[in-house]
């Protein structure tokens, strides 16, 4: 019997058992459609939490106060310490360090703020006008020009809080109170929503001595600093640590970290996480391969006579196996295209639910999903193929 042979007849063995064909089929594209969405889901999450932290800013450093340790706590939390304050002298002091393309001092706090008969509670970020470009934010009107020279009470409001507190658009200039301190508006944030949770269209920003002024501190919630380029974040990171232990008594009192270095473990954590769901999703296959090794040998007891006279008319043993192996193979190339379908579509409902999270499949899944549901079939047929292929032909057709 040559190929084309045996790819017709077991093609049309297929069909004429729909039940049975149907059942394999649906089986591998369950199985399939597991691995494609799951994958998708793991891979969206990756994605989501990288472009989160990358809208954060480009090449950037993170000065926190107190020093991290290996159990992921502060040195003298446990007896009641509390690290060492970093200061706008602190901050000062970075600006002439070799690598640093400019930082921005950083205090965070919540308060009222009113205005026009209109009052809510908002998070006020103080800092200098050096935020705006290391955090990529854009002004849709006016300025923050906090840290060139002197700083007027002047405040810049989120998109959404100056529409709410401003309904007719006219929120440029007009007077405030933020606390029990009274601000002019300088300008409006271009829409840009939330990141990493922090929602930059329902914030204020303020110049950081007002800042330290209205929350009654004189420390810095975190020293942001932006290097010039990703080359130059290590040499940065260094002279940053190296500065402020000389300011501190010689202390290493400060945790500095990269967001490049965040970035990466949130992608290996993600990126581990994909391929175990994967893993999972892929034992739905190996149940499937069970199923369709049931049904088969299920078959070769349907088919006795069958396969006897295919022997007498001088099929051989080798023609026998192959039979078997192509009408798997048949189901396996229909289940994983439906399966890849079904996926597909399960990744767009998931983008259409949640449409922030990028839930495509990747290609590597797609192609790894069809690969093991044709392994599957062929591992699984092997064995139903080999009795059918040792049957007596005499026997078989007597159907004993």
């Amino acid at each position: 019997m040559n190929l084309p042979d045996a790819l017709a007849l077991s093609f049309r063995t297929v069909l004429s058992y729909r039940l049975r064909a149907f059942l394999i089929l649906l089986a591998m594209a369950l199985g399939v459609a597991a691995v494609v969405v799951l994958t998708a889901l793991g891979d969206g999450a990756r994605r989501f939490v990288v472009s989160q932290f990358a809208s954060l800013g480009t090449n950037l450093i993170i000065i926190l106060p107190g020093r991290a340790e290996t159990s992921g706590g502060f040195p003298g939390a446990l007896v009641g310490q509390t690290p060492r304050d970093l200061t706008i002298e602190d901050a000062a002091s970075l600006a002439a360090l070799r690598g640093v393309k400019r930082y921005a001092p950083l205090n965070v706090g919540a308060t009222e703020i009113s205005a026009g008969g209109r009052l809510r509670e908002i998070n006020v970020l103080g800092s200098t006008a050096d935020l705006i470009p290391i955090r990529h934010m854009s002004l849709a009107q006016g300025a923050f020009n906090a840290g060139k020279g002197s700083n007027p009470a002047e405040i810049v409001l989120g998109a959404t809080l100056a529409k709410e507190l401003f309904p007719a658009g006219d929120a440029m200039g007009q007077r405030i109170r933020l606390g029990d301190r009274r601000f002019r508006v300088a300008g409006v944030i271009a829409p840009q929503g939330e990141s990493m949770g922090f929602n930059t269209d329902e914030i204020a920003l303020i110049p950081i001595d007002h800042a330290q002024s209205l929350f009654n501190t004189r420390s810095l919630f975190r020293i942001l600093v932006e290097a010039h380029s990703r080359a130059s974040i290590e040499p940065a990171k260094a002279a940053i640590r190296k500065t402020l232990t000389l300011r501190h008594d010689g202390e290493e009192d400060v945790t500095v970290i990269t967001q490049d270095a965040v970035l990466s473990t949130f992608d290996r954590i993600f990126r581990a996480l994909t391929f175990a769901v994967s893993g999972i999703a892929a034992i739905s296959l190996a149940v499937a391969g069970i199923l369709v090794m049931n049904v088969m040998l299920v078959a070769v007891t349907q088919r006795t006579a069958e396969i006897g006279l295919l022997k007498a008319l001088g099929a051989t043993r080798r023609d026998i196996k192959r039979l078997f192996l192509m009408e798997t193979l048949w189901l396996a190339l229909a289940g994983a295209a439906v399966g890849i379908a079904l996926g597909y579509l399960g990744s767009l409902g998931l983008r259409l639910a949640y449409p922030q999270l990028p839930a495509y499949p990747p290609a590597w899944a797609s192609l790894a999903a069809i690969a093991t549901a044709f392994l599957t079939g062929i591992v699984a047929s092997l064995l139903p193929a080999s009795r059918a292929a040792k049957l007596n032909p005499v026997l078989a057709l007597s159907r004993r």
